[in-house]
């Protein structure tokens, strides 16, 4: 929360015919020094100590992460957590991120249409903090008119030191209007800065670059004296703020005229008073009810210059519940359907890969390489081995034509010689019946345990 000591001052109220109201320097808080501005760094170092290899590695690290975590969603119990654990995250994100409680600074007049998704949110609650009084929610079946015009005129004497700057909040509905007429007073004539900035964030942007016009709605230079007008076109939080760049100490008087649209309360069905206890304003789940926040105007002897509330959301714990087992389960349907044609590819691929295989590969072995395909129509015996084998010659204590004539029968049987080939390894081991027998009960090949189509019969001219 800002820093709120206030100084005593004295203070004039005054209204008009017309119902403007007017008023003058009540409880002015002292001017805030600009906030010191956070130094720069280079596209190679984002942070200090952090160099640009760091980064490269933690972006590695993340590779592998996703690697790991694609990995896990392989498998149905990692996947059933993952969707689990993500469905949950995404509840409480918006339970307590998006519909999370927050402090609200409020500026005289205001007058706020709170309507969050009835979907997510039960309730809307309310407590005031601080010690001004007079906020009240009001609760309508439909969205009230806009058609309430209020104005009334505020003037300010500000004395401000070097490098110091201060705001005024106000909460302004769209065709509202701000009028200022200024006065600058200083030894050297110098100039000061006179904005007009939407948001929180808009008035954070200035504070951090004062000399920038890009961060605000509106940015003079002011001096002397002159007047600036303003139109409203959506309904937000705006900072009317000054600010002293120079090393002088400057004086300034502003009168603010403001026109200003609110909504009308007159026919509530809910009415509360948050100084009185926390209000608690119940939402219809099909919707078509919505919530008003407003406070008064300031008046005379006021002990503080804002309000201050704390606003937060019933979260409607049903629709949590089903919407995260809904998300988890179509997570996990989602990760089915994928699996299943990640595996419908893979077998494709792998039906046309032993395919083109089958074409490109031998359909028997180099006799010199494997044993088994002497079998075949050209594993005959050469003429210098079929010389040996007539001359006598013995090999390992046994006659060479005798180990030859075991090569060439079936593997399987014994007794027919090798006569055939299966596909697509093309590995020839049996004899034609012994193989058509291997296809029809096992249909693998008894070498290399592959999946067989068929048998070719080998053919010896």
């Amino acid at each position: 929360m800002m820093d709120r000591a206030e100084q005593p001052s004295t203070g004039e109220y005054s209204g008009d015919a017309s119902g403007a109201a007017s008023w003058e320097n009540i409880e002015e808080s002292p001017p805030l020094p600009f906030p010191q501005r956070v130094p720069e760094f280079s596209h190679g170092e984002r942070f200090p100590g952090m160099s640009y290899e760091h980064g490269l590695m933690n972006n590695e690290a993340s590779l592998m992460t996703n690697e790991n975590s694609s990995s896990l969603r392989d498998d149905d119990k990692s996947c059933f957590i993952a969707s689990t654990t993500f469905s949950f995250l995404v509840a409480m994100t918006v339970a307590f991120g998006l519909y999370g409680s927050e402090t609200l600074r409020l500026g005289p007049n205001t007058s706020i249409l709170i309507t969050p998704n009835h979907l997510f949110v039960e309730s809307v609650k309310v407590v005031e903090l601080g010690a001004a009084e007079g906020t009240k929610l009001y609760g309508f079946y439909r969205n009230p008119p806009l058609d309430v015009r209020v104005e009334w005129s505020e003037t300010h004497k500000i004395t401000l030191p070097p490098s110091t700057h201060k705001e005024w909040i106000y909460y302004l509905n769209e065709r509202s209007q701000i009028n200022i007429s200024y006065s600058v007073e200083s030894l050297s004539s110098s100039s000061i800065l006179l904005v007009i900035a939407e948001g929180n964030e808009g008035l954070a942007k200035w504070l951090t670059d004062p000399s920038d016009p890009s961060t605000t709605l509106s940015w003079s230079i002011i001096h002397g004296n002159g007047s600036i007008q303003k139109d409203v076109s959506e309904s937000s939080t705006y900072y009317i703020a000054v600010g002293n760049l120079n090393a002088d100490v400057v004086k300034v008087h502003l009168d603010m005229r403001i026109k200003a649209f609110v909504y009308n309360t007159t026919e509530p069905y809910y009415t509360c008073t948050p100084a009185e206890g926390q209000c608690n304003f119940r939402l219809f789940l099909q919707g078509g009810n919505a919530a008003v926040l407003t406070s008064p105007g300031r008046t005379p002897g006021m002990v503080g210059a804002d309000w201050y509330v704390k606003l937060s959301y019933g979260p409607r714990w049903v629709i949590y519940l089903f919407g995260t087992g809904g998300l988890a389960f179509l997570l996990l349907l989602i990760n089915y359907f994928l699996n299943h044609f990640r595996r419908t590819e893979q077998d494709t691929r792998r039906d046309q890969l032993g395919d083109v295989e089958s074409e490109r590969n031998p359909l028997l072995s180099h006799k010199d390489d494997n044993l088994s395909s002497s079998g075949s129509s050209y594993a005959s015996v050469s003429d210098d081995d079929e010389h040996d084998a007539q001359g006598g010659a013995v090999q390992s204590g046994k006659p060479v034509k005798d180990d030859e004539d075991s090569r060439r029968l079936c593997a399987i049987c014994f007794d027919a010689p090798k006569d055939c080939f299966f596909l697509p390894c093309g590995h020839c081991v049996a004899c034609f019946a012994c193989a058509t027998r291997i296809v029809e009960a096992s249909g693998a090949c008894p070498i290399c345990r592959r999946r067989t189509k068929r048998v070719r019969k080998i053919y010896t001219v």
